[in-house]
């Protein structure tokens, strides 16, 4: 497989550090979260689990444009084979 050589921005990385310290913030808006960080300058690239997710939120009008965000970031880093 080609690996995914792009990282999280640190726009997004400040919005994901914001979602995971926020008490409110949903399950799903976390686990994005710590996707786009864990993404942010290890070169690790998005699972199929996570973009299923992230493509879930992306399809969906319940989501906040915040959570939104770091679904596309999640996405852009996935494998482009998959």
């Amino acid at each position: 497989m080609s690996k995914n050589t792009k990282t999280t921005s640190p726009k997004i990385a400040s919005e994901a550090a914001k979602v995971l310290s926020n008490p409110n913030s949903s399950a799903t808006a976390k686990q994005l979260a710590g996707s786009a960080l864990s993404q942010s300058n290890k070169g690790n690239q998005t699972g199929s689990k996570m973009e299923t997710v992230a493509s879930k939120v992306l399809q969906s009008p319940r989501y906040s444009e915040t959570t939104k965000d770091l679904a596309a970031s999640v996405l852009s880093q996935s494998n482009k084979k998959r």
